[in-house]
């Protein structure tokens, strides 16, 4: 029987997102590397866990260390501005629920710079008629804009953006509308 190596991990708040730390897969015993952002998404929940949104608040900053590859819930009846970070092509893909009715008045997920843009698509079921309908973004949409009726926001709202590449996001929305 063999010996098995202990590596030392720092605590996850000391990781730095461009260092490397090994990885040893237990399987084959290769190893492998992972940056500081994906060993602390891994510790403090990983890919897939939820990151809910307080009831009172109106912003929120996207990170890639702390919101790629996790849902994020939007718990607000209040406006809630949520802002991307930079398209790099990174791959991310940052997944958004609406667990809460927003008001009428308008939450944005929009882009964190003047260049950046969102192409895709929503998909909407219409409470009038319960079609769906389809709208494509334009070449310089930057920003999603729901608002509990018209616009979409309404529970069970899912929107997936991906950064990817410079510049870019890849928008898909399922979303429910008046």
């Amino acid at each position: 029987m063999g010996t098995t190596d202990n590596f030392d991990t720092p605590a996850a708040a000391t990781l730095a997102d461009t260092d490397t730390y090994p990885q040893i897969n237990a399987g084959t015993g290769r190893g492998a590397y992972v940056t500081g952002s994906q060993l602390r998404s891994a510790i403090s929940g990983g890919a897939g866990s939820i990151v809910a949104t307080t009831a009172g608040a109106t912003a929120l900053t996207i990170t890639a260390a702390s919101h790629s590859g996790r849902t994020v819930v939007l718990n607000n009846t209040a406006p809630i501005a949520v802002t991307l970070p930079q398209a790099t092509g990174s791959g991310n893909i940052y997944e958004f629920y609406v667990a809460v009715a927003a008001t009428g008045t308008a939450s944005t997920i929009k882009v964190a710079n003047a260049t950046d843009v969102m192409a895709g698509f929503q998909y909407t079921v219409t409470t009038t008629s319960t079609n769906v309908e389809g709208f494509a973004t334009t070449a310089t949409d930057d920003t999603i804009s729901v608002n509990g009726t018209t616009k979409g926001g309404i529970v069970g709202d899912r929107y997936f953006i991906q950064d990817v590449k410079t510049g870019f996001f890849n928008v898909i929305m399922y979303s429910s509308s008046t």
